[in-house]
């Protein structure tokens, strides 16, 4: 029993040993970049000499299956645990509030995955881990340079107090953190910034870090396109222009990455596609119509629920539809309400999946129902909204079923020891997180899927 004692106490302090042969790998997430911006930039007119190389140099993906729903906090969340929504936790970008009640209820918070990381096993096998801008990651213990992505304000205006710089400050890791950067950096980004500038001052600061501190394992989030393509669309000249600006960011990135590292271990991965709308859709109308739900407007503007048997959970181009626990009775309601709404095809409805199907698929195991809405046709989240509006102007959103092609996301790997110009094919991306551990070459064993061949 001692000699077996003492190999499982050998063996444990073996695995808590950092892994010194383990290339450090720099993960970056270009949000809502789809693969084919890369496989087919020069037909596009994109100059983005960087994420060109990646492909030559190494591996990527046709494209990556995304998870339920194809938006940026679960999506981020499979890329950094292997796991879909159903087991990680985060279901949404925002919590599901059925009275309204809370500003911003974003998933801030890392203790809200309920999921293993790759930051917890780089962090178990003694590895410096880092991360700027990464959704979910507020107060992440594995992670040891920490500026976590939260905002009090959804947007950078004259509404911001600039003493918010305090809090974010505080929730950065380790104290005093921001405050020392701030010296050469400059200041820290404030509010919800998805402006290039923003980006370029997660760049400014990535690079400090991998400068001074030289984590085996970085993410980074950058925002910037997202908001562009939502904007301006997908591929438009404002699009096109914002991420031919991050290609040159990311070619600092991994150059100071390398700088420290010969064989340092570049990842570009994204959250979601994107796709063009003509259609703003408020399937809470139909839901107060049926006395689902009551709701109303303040003096201020801002929308209440004052009571609610069942209503939508939007998120982009799909919603949970959830039922109030004090009465279950108001399925049977719900389904004939739903019913109604796809038969007619001016509310953009592509599919109703009852409970059962809903869960298969990964997202929203306590919906009774989830509604995917056809290309175009997107959910507002305002129950004051009217039916249906057409947008006027090119426009884009995300949020749709992951199986439309239009959804993939992107998965690029180059640096020592990849294979070059290896076209993996598509993926899922509950793939990218089990990788990027072999790489590191630190267990996962939570991941749902098998590591994609990267090796030559």
């Amino acid at each position: 029993m001692a000699k077996l004692f003492c190999g499982l106490w050998l063996l444990a302090l073996l695995a808590a040993l950092p892994r010194a042969d383990a290339a450090p790998v720099l993960m970056i997430s270009v949000d809502g970049m789809r693969p084919d911006a890369v496989l087919e930039a020069d037909a596009r007119g994109l100059k983005i000499p960087f994420l060109r190389s990646l492909m030559r140099d190494g591996c990527y993906a046709r494209g990556v299956i995304g998870v339920f729903p194809t938006v940026t906090y679960p999506s981020h969340t499979t890329l950094i645990t292997g796991v879909a929504p159903r087991e990680h936790g985060i279901y949404g970008n925002l919590e599901f509030d059925p009275l309204h009640q809370h500003a911003d209820s974003w998933y801030w918070y890392a203790n809200q995955m309920r999921a293993p990381t790759l930051w917890h096993a780089a962090h178990a096998a003694a590895m410096t881990t880092a991360s700027i801008g990464w959704p979910v990651s507020v107060g992440a213990r594995d992670v040891d340079f920490l500026i976590p992505e939260y905002w009090r304000i959804s947007r950078p205006t004259a509404e911001l107090n600039p003493s918010d710089r305090h809090l974010i400050a505080a929730l950065a890791r380790p104290e005093g953190l921001l405050h020392e950067m701030e010296k050469s950096a400059g200041p820290y980004l404030q509010g919800n910034d998805t402006s290039i500038g923003a980006d370029e001052i997660k760049t400014r600061y990535a690079l400090e870090i991998l400068r001074t501190h030289k984590p085996k394992f970085m993410t980074i989030h950058l925002s910037s396109l997202d908001h562009a393509e939502h904007e301006h669309g997908v591929f438009s000249a404002e699009a096109n222009q914002v991420l031919e600006a991050i290609d040159a960011q990311l070619a600092r990135l991994f150059a100071a990455a390398l700088a420290n590292d010969p064989q340092a271990i570049a990842v570009v991965v994204s959250d979601h596609g994107f796709a063009p709308i003509t259609h703003r859709v408020n399937l809470y109308q139909p839901f107060i119509r049926a006395n689902l739900l009551q709701a109303s407007s303040d003096a201020r503007g801002r929308t209440k629920v004052t009571a609610w048997k069942a209503q939508p959970w939007p998120a982009g181009g799909m919603a949970a539809v959830m039922l109030n626990p004090a009465d279950p009775a108001a399925d049977e309601e719900v389904r004939r309400l739903l019913q109604t709404l796809q038969a007619d095809a001016a509310n953009g409805i592509a599919e109703i999946l009852e409970r059962d199907a809903a869960r298969a698929r990964g997202g929203f195991p306590d919906a009774a129902f989830l509604v995917l809405m056809k290309p175009g046709y997107y959910l507002s989240d305002d129950p004051m909204d009217n039916l249906l509006t057409e947008l006027s102007g090119t426009h884009g959103t995300h949020g749709y079923s992951p199986d439309l092609p239009e959804m993939r996301s992107s998965f690029f790997i180059a640096g020592d020891g990849i294979a070059r110009n290896r076209d993996l094919g598509v993926i899922d991306m509950r793939q990218i997180a089990p990788t990027v551990a072999r790489v590191l070459k630190i267990p996962l064993p939570s991941a749902q899927a098998a590591a994609v061949p990267i090796r030559p």
